[in-house]
Order: C-alpha cells, then sequence, then structure tokens
C-alpha cells in the first residue's frame, strides 16, 4: 500500500507539472494566432489603401515615371507593399504579445533590463525607417538621376524600384538596433564598455564594410551615410553602455 500510495503521488505530482507547460503552450498558440490575425487584418486594410502607399513611396524621387514589365507586376508589388506595412504597422502589438507572453517568467531585475531594451528596438527601428526614407533613398536615387540624365531618360520597374526602398528600409532598421546589440552583450558580461571602446579603430573599418553591404546602391553617397550613421549609433551606445554600468 505504501509503494502504491508513493507512486500515485509520485504521477500526480507528474501530471500536476505537465499541466502548466500545456497551458504555457496553449498561451503561446493563442498569441500566434492573435499576432497572425492582426497581421492579416492589417494588411488587407493596406491593400485598400494601397495607391496612397504607392504615392508615398514614390515621393523620395521626382522627374522619373514608372512602368510594369508583365501585366500583373504592379498588382503583386501591390501585395508586397500591404504586407510589409501591415507587419510594421503590427510590430508595437506583436512586441505587447511577447512582453505579455514572457512577463510571468521574468524577475523584476530582469522586466527592468528586457522592457525598455524591446520598447527601444521598437523605436529605434522606427527611426531607421525615417532616416532612411528622407535621407539615403533621396541620395542613392537622385545620384543615379544625376549620374544618368544626360544620356538616359529615366524609365524604371516599379517593382524594382519597390525592391531596392524595400531593402535599403530593413537594411536600416536593422543597422540601428546596434545599441541594442551593445548594451546587450555589456550587460551580459560578454564585452565590456572599454574594450568596445578600445576596438574603435575596428568600429570605422567594420561600419564602412557594412555600409557597403547593406545598402543595395553602389554610389559612394548613401555608403557614407550609414557609416556615418552606424559610427554614431555605435558611440551613442556606448554612452548608454557606460551610464549603466557605471
Amino acid at each position: 500500500m505504501v509503494t502504491n500510495s508513493n507512486f500515485n503521488f509520485t504521477k500526480n505530482s507528474i501530471i500536476t507539472l505537465e499541466l502548466p507547460f500545456s497551458e504555457h503552450i496553449e498561451e503561446l498558440r493563442q498569441r500566434i494566432f492573435l499576432i497572425f490575425g492582426i497581421i492579416l487584418l492589417l494588411t488587407c486594410f493596406s491593400f485598400i489603401e494601397v495607391k496612397n502607399l504607392v504615392k508615398i513611396l514614390e515621393l523620395p524621387i521626382n522627374n522619373v515615371k514608372f512602368f510594369q514589365i508583365s501585366p500583373g507586376e504592379y498588382f503583386i508589388s501591390t501585395i508586397k507593399i500591404s504586407f510589409y506595412t501591415g507587419l510594421f504597422f503590427s510590430s508595437p502589438f506583436i512586441i505587447g504579445q511577447l512582453i505579455l507572453f514572457l512577463l510571468p517568467g521574468l524577475t523584476k531585475k530582469e522586466t527592468k533590463i528586457i522592457l525598455p531594451l524591446l520598447l527601444s528596438s521598437l523605436i529605434l527601428f522606427g527611426l531607421g525607417l525615417a532616416f532612411s526614407y528622407y535621407t539615403l533613398i533621396p541620395a542613392a536615387l537622385n545620384f543615379f538621376l544625376n549620374y544618368s540624365e544626360e544620356v538616359l531618360e529615366p524609365f524604371w520597374s516599379f517593382d524594382q524600384y519597390f525592391e531596392f526602398i524595400l531593402v535599403l528600409f530593413y537594411s536600416t532598421g536593422l543597422a540601428f538596433q546596434i545599441p541594442i546589440l551593445q548594451i546587450l552583450l555589456g550587460l551580459l558580461n560578454i564585452v565590456s564598455p572599454k574594450q568596445m571602446l578600445g576596438a574603435w579603430r575596428y568600429i570605422i573599418l567594420v561600419s564602412t564594410v557594412l555600409g557597403a553591404i547593406l545598402t543595395p546602391s553602389t554610389d559612394p553617397l548613401t555608403q557614407l551615410l550609414l557609416s556615418l550613421a552606424i559610427l554614431l549609433l555605435y558611440f551613442t551606445g556606448l554612452g548608454i553602455l557606460f551610464l549603466i554600468t557605471n
């Protein structure tokens, strides 16, 4: 009888431990479905207003006529624009769902670190898109226009134009995550702030290489602007890390 009692106690303990895990998975599944639902809803709304979005995307450049190579090119492009717009505007909701999912398992100290980093990451990504839209894209497109204005008429494929600015948007948004990465490395004691400061010569080289890799264009002005932005972000993140750790 003692053995059966012990067995039943162990069995019940296992079941008790499994239930919170299954509820945890169920909560994750519900939040993922909710996220996909919001993305789909915002994508559909963006598709309804896609003509206005196209006009916004065409604003950085003037005196250019767009064309489509195939009958369905513009339609496919508008679907892409709608999806990426829906994804962008749903990102605050996605971050919120991530916070709500992680919050119960975090300590107060971890909450004070992770929540500001997640929000800062979202803000920096938005700033990266704004920097790309108002600075990098006009600089790159005007360079190409001025370079070829005496030889060629500016007729561009809209799909290729959209792909160009999309790559520039997201590469710049990712580059603006550098301070977040620095702070994480510093708080996890992987790299100290003094080591980051001591590597400034290598950072100049890396920023130049990243500026060349992340920009889809080959013009030196856009690469230089992005490289300078990466340097500024690096030293900004380093300054914030010094303030946090000291």
